[in-house]
C-alpha cells in the first residue's frame, strides 16, 4: 500500500513532493485502524507497509495547536482588526515524538511570499526556501468554493503587520507540508488541486475551537488589564483546568528583571503574555480530530518562557481601534 520511505531525501532537503512516497490510489482510512501517533507502530523506524502513512501520522506525530494574544494588527486602515473575546490561531504543528521538528519539506507546495527562516533547516547550509510570488492561497479558497472558511479565517485567523493571506500561506508551506496525512497522493485520483489546503485550514480551525483560551482564563478572573498584572502559576492553573493538561505557555516583552517592579531580582523570564501551545497526539489523520492531549513537557523542553515571580506577567488590552 505504501510504497518505500523517502525520509532521509525529505530531511535533507525537504524538496521531496511526497514525503513516503505513497501511490495516488484510493487511501480509504475506515479501513484502516486508527493508530494512537507516537505509539511504537507509528514511529518512522517501524513503519511498514502494513500501515498506509495517509491513514496514521508518521512524520511528525506530536502536534502542537497554537494560538495567538496580539493587542494590534498594524493593518487596522485596510479592515484587518482583531476579534473580540477571542484569541487568534496562529497554526497546527507536526513536531517530531522527541520534541523536535522540521519546516517546508515539500517546496513544490511553497506559498509563503517571506519565508522563516529562509532554508529548509534554519541553517545557511541549508536548502534555500524562495519566496512566493504567485496567487495568495486566499484565491485557493476561493476557487473550491470556501467562502465561508475564508470569512472564519479572516476574523479569527490574523496576521500582524502583513495581509492575513501571507500569515496563512506561511503556516501551510512551514508546517502542513511535514504531515504525512497531508501529502498530495493521499487525496487519491481524484484529487483538486489545493484539496489539502483546505483541509489543512479546516483541521486547523477544528482543534481552534475546541480550545477556548479566552474562556478560560475570563473562568479564572484573568482578563485583559493595562493597570492589573498576574501570576503565571494562576494562569497555567486556569488553562490546566480548561485543557486538562499543561499548554506551554508563552510571553514577549522584556525580562521581569530589566524592569521597575523585577529591579533586583533574578527572574528573567519575559513579562507579557502573548501565545499558548496545546500538545497532543491523534489516532489516526490528525484531520478526524480524535486527539489525547499532552502535558507541555512531552516536548523535552521548558513549558513556559514567562516570568514566574508572582503578579509579573501582564494580559494587556487590545488597542480598541483594532477591534472588529
Amino acid at each position: 500500500m505504501v510504497a518505500q520511505l523517502l525520509l532521509a531525501a525529505s530531511l535533507a532537503g525537504g524538496v521531496v513532493a511526497s514525503l513516503y512516497g505513497e501511490s495516488n490510489l484510493n487511501h480509504t482510512c475506515v479501513l484502516s485502524q486508527p493508530l494512537l501517533s507516537c505509539s511504537p507502530p507509528t514511529l518512522v523506524a517501524n513503519v511498514s507497509k502494513s500501515i498506509d502513512t495517509c491513514c496514521v501520522e508518521t512524520f511528525g506525530g506530536l502536534f502542537l495547536s497554537t494560538q495567538f494574544w496580539d493587542t494590534y494588527t498594524g493593518l487596522e486602515s485596510q479592515g484587518q482588526k482583531l476579534p473580540a473575546d477571542s484569541w487568534t490561531l496562529h497554526g497546527l504543528w507536526p513536531d517530531f515524538c522527541n520534541g523536535s521538528y522540521t519546516q517546508y519539506c515539500d517546496l513544490n507546495r511553497q506559498y509563503d511570499p517571506t519565508p522563516s527562516p529562509n532554508t529548509t533547516n534554519g541553517l545557511p547550509n541549508g536548502t534555500a526556501v524562495p519566496a512566493y510570488k504567485g496567487a495568495p492561497v486566499s484565491t485557493f479558497l476561493t476557487a473550491l468554493g470556501k467562502l465561508d472558511l475564508l470569512a472564519f479565517m479572516n476574523k479569527f485567523w490574523i496576521n500582524q503587520g502583513a495581509p492575513n493571506t501571507d500569515f496563512w500561506g506561511h503556516e501551510f508551506s512551514k508546517h502542513a507540508t511535514c504531515f504525512s496525512t497531508f501529502d498530495v497522493p493521499c487525496y487519491g485520483p481524484l484529487y483538486v488541486q489545493h484539496q489539502e489546503v483546505a483541509e489543512f485550514y479546516e483541521t486547523a480551525i477544528k482543534y481552534y475551537q475546541r480550545l477556548p483560551t479566552w474562556g478560560w482564563l475570563t473562568q479564572a478572573g484573568i482578563r485583559p488589564s493595562n493597570t492589573t498584572s498576574y501570576s503565571l502559576s494562576d494562569i497555567q492553573t486556569a488553562l490546566t483546568k480548561g485543557y486538562g493538561k499543561l499548554p506551554y505557555i508563552a510571553c514577549s516583552g522584556p525580562a521581569y528583571n530589566t524592569t521597575a517592579a523585577g529591579k533586583g531580582s533574578t527572574d528573567a523570564g519575559k513579562i507579557y503574555l502573548s501565545e499558548t501551545w496545546y500538545y497532543f497526539y491523534a489516532y489516526g489523520r490528525p484531520q478526524d480530530g480524535q486527539w489525547a492531549p499532552q502535558n507541555a513537557s512531552v516536548s523535552n523542553s521548558p513549558v513556559t518562557n514567562c516570568a514566574t515571580s508572582k503578579g509579573a506577567v501582564q494580559y494587556l488590552e487590545r488597542t480598541a481601534s483594532s477591534l472588529q
